[in-house]
């Protein structure tokens, strides 16, 4: 049998004094009136609101200083250039800086060798330059990756006011602008003084002129050897700026090189090209030096090259005498010239598009021009020529590159151009020009080779111009 559970034991109810009780209020002061205490009570508020507009002020104040340090954060940026040593541009970088001294720019000149791919690998990775050199053909490869220049940088007015008609065709896509060029450049004739003077006749303006003096200047052995040839012509692999020349003759002829379509103007553009190293009254063939080597020996009596190529005929032949004239014209027809230049732009992926904006309108002043040339002629006889129409007549006095400037304001341009070490649009379209010019040598038609050359062209444009990043 279980034992009964245990009776609690009882517990006494406490007493009404025990409980815990409320605490009383504060005896009221009988000596205060209403008022007074009504005047405490405004005086905590007052001391409260002051304590708000305090804390208010500080942290507007904050907001102001850090806005304001994030307008007058140093930046640097970053400049690809090609051709100009770092020393050259300093002087140049040096007046922006100071002009804006929250902004760096590092500049620094690059390898050529596969340079536009490391360009658009680089930004497409987040780390390539604010801002870089490209060539004028380029846009359909770099499209993707420049940024439109605000009107704050340039309005377009201005640009065409500055610089000329070749730019804004090369430049200006869909009335954005895409870049600004530092100089200008055109297709000259170089002609040997000495070779000329000696068979009494001047520089030709006409190419019926131009085919006479090669015939004329041109000199054989008995065996039909070519010793000194009238020009270099015909050819593709040994003519220094072949693609440059046939691009000059296309487009004078009435070639549209942007639209490019089988025609009889292309076909006797090819046939008046390679008829310089067809049949006995051939003036150059494929046996004989690279022509830029030639001229520079004296075994060559005209040229075609642009205002760099001087330099190299001096470090070759110092006492080189030859003087730099117009290309050939038609006989009818408007004079018609060919640009090849370098433009400079900014990075769509730029981190520092307002301050990369800044300075591209730098430099695109007139005076930053200026400051350029003479940089750059402290190194050598001349600078890069002004792209700035406004400045031509700077270099009037200078008689290697006037003509060449001179042609500026009726140039054009091509894809079909040589030395931008592209590897792309120009690099491949050249490759397709060339085989049509060694086809028709090797006895093919020019009807066949402009068929298949324009097949190419518009392979190789349509890829360009349909890729997106």
């Amino acid at each position: 049998m279980s034992k009964p559970p245990p009776v609690p034991p009882v517990v006494p109810l406490p007493s009404q004094s025990s409980v815990p009780q409320p605490p009383a209020p504060p005896p009221v002061d009988e000596g205060k009136s209403f008022l007074s205490r009504f005047l405490s009570i405004r005086t905590v508020k007052l001391i409260v609101g002051l304590l708000v507009v305090l804390i208010v002020g500080f942290l507007a104040i904050s907001l102001i200083s850090s806005l304001g340090g994030k307008k007058d954060k140093n930046v640097t940026l970053t400049y690809w250039g090609l051709w100009e040593d770092p020393a050259v541009m300093q002087p140049v970088i040096a007046d922006f800086e100071r002009e804006n001294p929250n902004i760096k720019v590092d500049y620094s000149k690059q390898d050529v060798k596969e340079y536009r791919e490391r360009l658009s690998s680089r930004i497409a990775n987040g780390a390539g330059p604010d801002i870089f050199r490209f060539h004028n053909t380029w846009y359909p490869m770099l499209k993707e990756d420049l940024s439109p220049l605000p009107e704050s940088v340039i309005r377009k007015e201005e640009f065409l006011d500055n610089f000329y008609p070749v730019a804004e065709a090369d430049l200006v896509k869909n009335g954005a602008i895409y870049g600004i060029p530092l100089h200008i450049d055109t297709l000259a004739l170089f002609v040997n003084r000495d070779m000329f003077q000696a068979a009494g006749v001047n520089p030709p303006a006409s190419w019926e002129e131009f085919r006479d003096y090669a015939l004329e200047l041109t000199v054989k052995d008995e065996e039909g050897n070519i010793k000194t040839a009238g020009v270099a012509m015909g050819t593709f692999e040994n003519v220094t700026h072949s693609p440059d020349i046939l691009s000059l003759l296309f487009i004078q002829n009435g070639v549209d090189v942007n639209s490019f379509k089988p025609s009889q103007r292309l076909t006797d553009a090819l046939n008046f090209y390679t008829s310089f190293a067809e049949g006995d009254e051939s003036v150059w063939n494929k046996t004989l030096d690279n022509s830029i080597l030639a001229f520079a020996k004296g075994n060559l009596a005209m040229f075609f090259g642009y205002s760099w190529d001087f330099f190299t005929l001096k470090a070759i032949n110092p006492n080189l005498s030859f003087e730099i004239v117009p290309v050939p014209q038609l006989a009818e027809g408007e004079k018609i010239a060919l640009a090849s230049y370098w433009a400079e732009g900014v990075s769509s992926e730029s981190k520092h598009q307002k301050e990369a904006f800044l300075f591209m309108k730098f430099l695109a002043r007139k005076d930053t021009q200026e400051k350029l040339f003479t940089e750059e002629s402290r190194t050598r006889l001349f600078g890069e020529l002004y792209s700035n129409k406004n400045l031509s007549e700077r270099l009037k006095d200078n008689s290697y590159v006037y003509s060449i400037v001179k042609q500026a304001p009726f140039a054009r341009s091509s894809y079909f151009v040589d030395n931008t070490f592209d590897n792309g649009i120009n690099a491949k379209l050249n490759t397709y020009l060339k085989d049509a010019i060694n086809s028709i040598l090797a006895g093919g038609s020019a009807e066949s080779a402009s068929e298949t050359l324009v097949n190419g062209f518009n392979q190789v444009v349509s890829q360009y111009e349909s890729q997106t990043k």
